[in-house]
């Protein structure tokens, strides 16, 4: 591929870019569409104009990346929670480490790269992009010694601004844990292996066993039920809201005649506050005391405070580790209900199922990733598919099909994996929605690395001998051979993935085709209810990552892909900023639980280049330059391992000495008895029926009198006279 064939590819995403971009900046301006580009808020306070045409709503405006742009840390915090504040500071380290990357390897090592061989070159247009690599050096030659530098440089920037991430994130999530209000999950514990006794049911043991090995500290507990018991009464319970409801958008408050029977005889009092009432009147415990057989091997057992919880969680509570088994809870909205009834001794055995299915899903996937590879070479293609030379003797469609089509062929296949793995990670048993996102990101992080770089780049050596074990001890050298090859096609998959992706991301295109054929085929005149997405940390923290290593590895070795993953880490800074501002809505936090994972990632990825580096520079002939870089690897390990003693640990565990400071400060301000009250009915498994069925009331009921449902205490809580003037503002802008 010569320099006329990136610039091709780049073209044609840079056009999707700007159409994507000033199609979103009309689209967001009508309000029909609100529900798809202000979901947030549209759950508070549906959005309606009494003006239906406007000449400045379909004007293309750049109002929106001013907004992004301008917002602050405080902005995000409220609006997505510190996961969203952690992600975007993700987003942010990468520019900082590839703007220093892009200064040294565009400056200092591109031209070393260019002028490495005494050649003739073309016009820039004909160049080929080999020539802007490491390849291009001639062996032995003393300036060898500038990708040496450069990876000195690059090693210690990722260094320092690592550990000012993790110790920033590390004080953020600390603060989040002291400065928030009351957290029942820091009260609670879940414990499953509960073992089974014909004498008394499983309530009665958890009651007998904590309260004789936990006398001072346990308050109470609440079981799990079984699944099926819990689903009949949530179809019973929306089943009688869909007859109650159009009653209910006549009248606000007070005894209201019944006319389901034809007269006015019987009457029903309407519940002004639907979530209150239910969780305080619902309980599975009144609704089935007797029937034994519905409950399940788990409970949440809740104790006077924080550092009693903590101790009861980490404890081995049993010489047999298979039984009363028990961890802190997660947080009520957090909790994976259908879960909580796999019995614990299944756990492990489903992790051991879910590996395989993974694996096996790993090597199916290696025959696209080959049908990709083959498409990057014509003489491959025209072997495949004869009938297409003459074709591909159209320069115009050789450039398309050899350099944009294989990246966009791979992303579709990439496209099934993240809902491939949010399954698997479903089927684990994973007890809350944070940890089951968490396990798919990790998988998809893992699955995307190995198809896209590592499959990519040795599919010639790898698949073609099927030798994959016997030469592992050769991988570098393979590695530093097949790596600068593949520089095209990583270019080329950064401007399809990266920079189109954000675009697709931006527009929301399935959520609005939905949108048009509800509102404009079907004419449905009904409000949405379940539009309120949450932010898909398992495909774009992988995508970052990707991306990251992807850069790290070509830093050196083809330094051209640097400007355009610059490129594409601004476009994500404005884009998700955008999108967590407006589109997705916070149910659960992790507290910033994803951050160990890109630091770790983002070692790995920097080890893997200095690796590459040191073979690459000994093929070179180049010993000294090569014996030079093999520190950088100590380095990194040494610092990944202080970062691991120094922060982690409290990425796993809440420190003590924080929660005993927060049980003091309860008790002086005399705040446990309002705790107390609150731990059961935040774990009743029926509550989240309210939760729907306050959402829908919010569409049905338009009025003065109208309360939103939302908390105030929650980033979502927005006052509702400000959020329509705002939401109106952003629509006319």
């Amino acid at each position: 591929m010569d320099v006329a064939d990136l610039l091709t590819s780049a073209g044609i995403n840079i056009s999707v870019c700007v159409v994507a971009f000033s199609l979103y900046s009309v689209l967001r301006k009508q309000p029909s569409n609100a529900c798809v580009y202000f979901t947030r808020r549209y759950i508070s306070e549906p959005i309606r104009h009494d003006d239906p045409f406007s000449l400045h709503r379909f004007v293309p405006s750049a109002g929106w990346i001013m907004q992004a742009w301008r917002a602050t840390d405080e902005e995000i915090l409220e609006a997505g929670g510190i996961d969203a504040v952690v992600f975007m500071r993700i987003v942010v380290l990468s520019i900082r480490i590839f703007i220093i990357a892009a200064v040294i390897c565009v400056f200092l090592v591109l031209p070393v790269n260019y002028y490495g061989k005494d050649m003739e070159h073309k016009n820039f247009r004909f160049e080929s992009i080999d020539v802007f690599t490491i390849g291009n050096v001639e062996e032995g030659s003393k300036w060898l010694w500038a990708h040496c530098l450069a990876l000195y440089i690059i090693t210690c920037a990722v260094c320092v601004l690592l550990y000012l991430e993790y110790k920033s994130i590390t004080k953020m999530r600390l603060a989040h844990i002291t400065g928030s209000h009351p957290n029942p999950s820091h009260f609670t514990v879940l414990v499953r292996g509960i073992p089974w006794s014909q004498d008394h049911s499983y309530s009665k043991s958890v009651e007998s066993f904590f309260s004789t090995y936990y006398p001072d500290t346990y308050v109470d507990h609440q079981m799990i039920y079984r699944p099926s018991t819990v689903h009949k009464l949530k179809k019973d319970a929306k089943k009688m809201y869909r007859i109650l409801r159009p009653v209910e958008t006549e009248y606000v408050r007070g005894d209201k005649p019944c006319y389901l029977c034809g007269g006015t005889a019987h009457t029903f009092k309407l519940l002004q506050n639907g979530e209150d009432s239910i969780r305080s009147q619902t309980s599975i415990d009144e609704l089935h005391p007797t029937q034994i057989e519905k409950e399940c091997p788990a409970a949440f057992v809740f104790f006077k405070n924080r550092y009693a919880a903590v101790v009861a969680a980490q404890v081995l509570q049993s010489s047999n580790p298979m039984l009363w088994v028990t961890q802190l809870a997660p947080e009520p909205h957090d909790v994976y209900w259908s879960n909580l009834g796999i019995p614990y001794k299944q756990v492990w055995v489903r992790k051991i199922v879910v590996l395989l299915i993974a694996l096996a899903f790993v090597f199916v996937f290696l025959f696209p990733v080959t049908l990709v590879q083959g498409l990057t070479h014509p003489h491959v293609l025209t072997r495949w598919f004869p009938q297409i030379k003459e074709v591909l003797k159209l320069q115009f469609l050789n450039r398309l099909v050899t350099g944009y089509l294989p990246s966009v062929i791979l992303i579709l296949f990439l496209y099934t994996v993240p809902p491939i793995m949010m399954l698997l990670s479903r089927i684990e048993g994973n007890v809350s929605r944070s940890d089951r996102k968490r396990s798919a990101c990790i998988k998809v992080l893992y699955f995307t690395i190995w198809n896209v770089f590592f499959v990519n780049v040795l599919s010639g050596s790898f698949i073609n001998q099927m030798s994959i074990f016997s030469q592992i001890k050769e991988l570098p050298m393979m590695l530093a051979k097949q790596v600068p090859t593949q520089a095209t096609f990583f270019t080329t998959y950064v401007l399809s993935s990266g920079w189109a992706s954000l675009a697709f991301e931006l527009i929301q295109l399935f959520a609005l085709i939905c949108n048009i054929l509800r509102r404009f085929i079907l004419r449905s005149k009904k409000e949405p209810t379940n539009i309120a997405l949450t932010f898909p940390h398992h495909t774009e923290i992988p995508r970052l990552l990707l991306f990251g290593l992807l850069g790290f590895t070509l830093s050196i070795l083809a330094p051209i892909i640097l400007p355009f993953l610059l490129v594409y880490f601004f476009l994500a800074f404005l884009v998700y900023r955008n999108q967590i501002l407006h589109v997705y809505v916070t149910k659960y936090e992790s507290a910033g639980q994803f951050w160990p994972i890109v630091h770790n990632a983002t070692i790995f990825s920097l080890v893997l280049t200095q690796v590459i580096a040191v073979a690459v520079l000994a093929m070179k002939k180049s010993p000294m330059a090569s014996g030079c870089t093999i520190p950088l690897i100590i380095i990194s390990l040494l610092f990944n391992e202080y970062c691991r003693k120094r922060f982690s640990q409290v990425f796993k565990r809440n420190p003590a000495q924080v929660l005993i400071e927060m049980d003091r400060r309860d008790e002086q301000w005399g705040k446990e008895e309002g705790i107390y009250n609150r731990l059961r009915s935040e774990y009743c498994q029926l509550a989240y029926i309210s939760r729907d069925l306050t959402i829908s009331k919010d569409f049905s009921v338009a009025g003065p009198n109208r309360q939103s449902s939302t908390d105030h205490n929650s980033p979502q809580g927005v006052n509702e006279n400000s959020l329509k003037q705002a939401t109106e503002l952003e629509l006319r802008q």
